[in-house]
């Protein structure tokens, strides 16, 4: 893969220098290069995503990460493992280097929105307006999820948020706050309906580089599912996939898949041309060559969430036959390849990099089986979990594997249709996702406890539904700057 420069117009390289108080952006965009046509703003938007992996952190910090027991320890891995704040923000893989990438990525955003407006915010500018924004939004989103509160309307309007930077920075000074929960998902929410029309999808040379129209909607759907507002949640997901067409886009596991070897899995798990894939980045990342070997991660005492005995459907999925490993030191499903790009031609070093599915179709599905269940459609949640089951289940069967509400009760055992269907749910998604992070997403939206045990079953870490380390904490550079810690 050709290395790209990650930052065309460096609007910060640091985020809130430790020696003086509210300086939030650095470094100014690049004054020999001028912002002055479409293409140019267009070329600029290939920087508005982070170019920072969330996986290391959010996985380690989940109840899909268990002690395997070695004596290595990573400490990306091992802090977030163990909820140890991390503070070197040049260590890749880690909270506040991915806080950083975010904001590099807002302030590319805001630098092509300036742009355009300086234009006229004419026609031509349209599309390129659109993904900025939808681009603005989503940096933001993972922000405030990984570093402030869940959203809860009942306390959102006093949970500490982040700052929602709109503008770009034309000074080194400026003063910034970190808001309300409630205030930055009204920021996402006006960016995200703003641009979601603009977007035109024959603008893009690859299509699942940037924010398409379908890239738009499936991020709707996580937004809506944190805001709890589960009518806009089917809304989106429908307008992406009407009818029974995301069967068409999940990944074929109990099909092509299950024929792959290990490296031909690895190499289309995150392709573009795979059309599960609805959104992808790049991102400087050793997650690919690290995971398999972390010393937590997927241990022995995890292969049990495999089993038939332990999901509701009663049979085996495909994702099981696929982990690889002859130990649990190195218990793996080969989803990441990792693409090394050296500093120049005949070095020995360089930087590794990951593609990254920020968004799926396997989530959208999940996405609108839960709003569905939460709004009591439990016959709209029953045909999308037959959807995703038809392609997991080992030697399917549309009839004896047909799932139903009396499965899920049978299973989550004095529960209401709902609870067993969302459980049901949670439970697909734990497995579906494993390697990607996205348990976490859970965790913290439905405040899900969580036990970490050492490999000697000496030492406890328990994660209660309240405990603030539930919450990542800010930067050291952003508190000694002025902003307000997360409690501890």
């Amino acid at each position: 893969m050709k290395r790209r420069n990650l930052i065309l117009y460096m609007a910060l390289s640091s985020l809130f220098v430790a020696t003086s108080c509210n300086k939030f952006l650095e470094h100014q965009p690049d004054d020999r290069t001028e912002l002055n046509n479409a293409v140019k703003v267009a070329e600029l938007l290939a920087n508005a995503y982070p170019h920072g992996n969330y996986i290391t952190m959010a996985e380690s910090m989940s109840d899909n990460a268990g002690d395997k027991g070695g004596t290595t320890r990573e400490l990306p891995n091992s802090s977030a493992w163990n909820y140890v704040d991390q503070v070197d923000p040049t260590d890749i893989d880690t909270p506040p280097y991915y806080w950083n990438a975010c904001y590099k990525a807002i302030a590319a955003a805001n630098y092509a929105l300036e742009a355009i407006d300086k234009a006229g915010n004419t026609e031509e500018y349209a599309a390129s307006r659109g993904e900025a924004l939808l681009a603005r939004a989503y940096a933001h989103f993972m922000l405030v999820t990984f570093f402030a509160k869940a959203y809860d309307p009942a306390t959102a309007k006093t949970d500490l948020g982040i700052p929602y930077v709109t503008l770009p920075q034309k000074v080194v000074e400026g003063n910034y706050t970190r808001g309300t929960v409630a205030s930055v998902y009204e920021n996402i929410e006006k960016d995200l309906t703003e641009g979601l029309p603009l977007i035109k999808n024959n603008k893009y040379v690859v299509p699942k580089y940037h924010f398409t129209t379908q890239a738009a909607h499936a991020f709707a759907t996580r937004f809506y599912l944190f805001k709890k507002e589960y009518a806009k949640v089917v809304e989106h997901a429908n307008a992406l996939y009407p009818g029974s067409t995301v069967g068409e886009d999940l990944r074929p596991w109990n099909t092509t898949y299950n024929a792959l070897g290990y490296y031909e899995l690895q190499a289309i798990y995150t392709n573009s041309t795979e059309a599960a894939n609805i959104l992808l980045q790049e991102s400087q990342s050793e997650w690919g060559r690290s995971y398999a070997g972390y010393n937590y991660g997927l241990s022995s005492s995890l292969l049990g969430i495999f089993s038939p005995a332990n999901n509701p459907s009663g049979k085996q999925l495909a994702m099981a036959t696929k982990i690889f490993g002859g130990t649990e030191m190195v218990y793996n499903i080969p989803k990441f390849k990792e693409h090394f790009v050296k500093e120049s031609i005949n070095a020995t070093i360089g930087d590794a990099y990951n593609m990254v599915p920020l968004l799926t179709a396997e989530e959208v599905l999940f996405n609108r089986a839960e709003a569905n269940a939460m709004l009591g459609n439990s016959a709209q949640t029953i045909s999308d979990l037959d959807k995703y089951l038809s392609k997991r289940i080992i030697n399917y069967s549309a009839t004896a594997d047909k799932f139903s509400v009396e499965k899920a009760k049978n299973f989550y055992q004095n529960s209401s249709d709902k609870d067993a269907l969302v459980s049901s749910i949670l439970t697909f998604k734990r497995m579906e996702f494993m390697h990607e992070g996205m348990r976490w997403f859970d965790i913290v939206r439905l405040k899900i406890p969580i036990e970490h045990v050492s490999a000697n079953g000496k030492n406890k870490i328990i994660l209660g539904a309240d405990d603030p380390r539930r919450v990542i904490q800010i930067p050291q550079d952003a508190i000694a700057a002025g902003l307000e810690a997360n409690p501890r």
